[in-house]
């Protein structure tokens, strides 16, 4: 199982994302933080804003599908797409989560 960190930059935005990838079952569930503060570089300065974070559960084989759709759709001219390999998660929930990104697409 992976997690993907994704930032955003409202509320509404996280939502559309998290919508779209469900959609088409890229992802088996979504969280949104709803306000995060955030300090990056960015041209040169050190900036800051306030940001929404969303989490999404997934397979290693639906990455590729994950990224190109965030790019797509996505605000930024440069998203923060993050994955991070989970081990030892419920063995109960693993196989929810792979059942739900097996399902057929709904539409």
């Amino acid at each position: 199982m992976h997690l993907v960190y994704i930032t955003c930059g409202s509320v509404k935005e996280a939502k559309k994302i998290a919508f779209e990838l469900l959609k088409k079952r890229l992802i088996a569930c979504a969280n949104i933080v709803p306000r995060i503060d955030s300090f990056y570089w960015w041209n040169g300065r050190i900036e800051s804003a306030k940001e929404a974070l969303l989490l999404c559960k997934t397979a290693r084989q639906k990455i590729p599908g994950i990224k190109k759709l965030v790019k797509k759709i996505h605000s930024y001219d440069v998203p923060c797409i993050e994955f991070i390999e989970i081990s030892g998660q419920n063995k109960e929930y693993f196989d929810w989560l792979n059942g739900e990104l097996k399902a057929q697409k709904n539409g």
